[in-house]
């Protein structure tokens, strides 16, 4: 048995969950010809499932929305916390309890 794992690329899997759902050949025709496993065929068919259910029910555009103003908070927290720690670093040497270290 090998041991290294094999990363495909998007483009490959999506070729494959296609043939799988179009059912060009069996599931073990099609892990023969691409060389990967049937349970792996299977996963990327029921993943390629999903995506297009939430494409079309429009959840993955309220996804991308959430991640984005979720990006913009993060962005804020951490111009925030870094204000806050050159003020205390800047207090602190102030104070001579940093040693002059920046």
């Amino acid at each position: 048995m090998s041991k290294i794992r094999k990363h495909h690329s998007a483009e490959f899997k999506a070729q494959v969950a296609l043939a799988a759902i179009r059912e060009d050949a069996t599931i073990a025709e099609l892990a023969s010809r691409y060389g990967v496993h049937a349970t792996v065929i299977h996963r990327w068919k029921k993943e390629a499932i999903a995506s297009m259910t939430a494409g079309f029910s429009g959840k993955q555009e309220k996804q991308q929305n959430d991640h984005v103003a979720e990006i913009k908070e993060l962005h804020t927290k951490i111009s925030q916390l870094t204000v806050e720690k050159d003020f205390l670093a800047d207090a602190s040497r102030r104070l001579g309890l940093l040693g002059g270290k920046r």
